[in-house]
């Protein structure tokens, strides 16, 4: 790869980085192309971008970024998945096929600039995902306020009722 062919991969990968809220570096020796294909297939799904970078590009797209924590687990076979929109999903997608395949690994991950290690990553793949916490969110967000909008409706309910009361006594009588 020439010179310059090289600085724009570095910056694709610094770009990846910064942009993406949660990057997965893996280890995927031992996988076979039926394995990867069907990871690739679910991250895909989930708007998790997984590519093989070349670690002494990704080296330096980390100290450009000031992440020199990374360096270190950048050896081996190393495969980065890009999760843009929802930190859980590439970290739960990932743990789970690690579960299944044993020879994929997790080495770090980089959560919205900060490197964490795979016990994080597994802990952070336990959450639910983001459509369940807003729903979550929501829900608790509601309670008050219909709790609220009952005791407004009551006295108004209440003076129905005793009006519906007084006109069954009327025809009553």
């Amino acid at each position: 790869m020439a010179r310059p062919e090289k600085v724009a991969v570095v910056e694709e990968i610094a770009e990846k980085l910064s942009k993406s809220q949660l990057a997965v570096l893996t280890d995927y020796r031992g996988l076979n192309v039926k394995d990867i294909t069907e990871l690739r297939k679910k991250l895909r799904e989930a708007g998790v971008e997984y590519k093989v970078v070349k670690n002494t590009l990704t080296t330096l797209a980390a100290r450009k970024l000031e992440l020199t924590d990374l360096e270190p687990h950048l050896v081996g076979p190393t495969a980065v998945a890009f999760g843009y929109d929802d930190p859980v999903a590439p970290a739960k997608i990932l743990s789970d096929f690690a579960q299944e395949h044993k020879e994929l690994e997790l080495k770090v991950g980089v959560l919205e600039g900060k490197v964490i290690d795979a016990e994080a990553l597994n802990d952070l793949a336990k959450l639910p995902n983001r459509e369940v916490l807003l729903a979550m969110l929501l829900g608790a967000m509601q309670g008050p306020i219909g709790g609220f909008a009952r005791v407004l409706a009551g006295p108004i309910t209440g003076f129905v009722r005793v009006l519906d009361q007084i006109r069954e006594q009327k025809e009553q009588a």
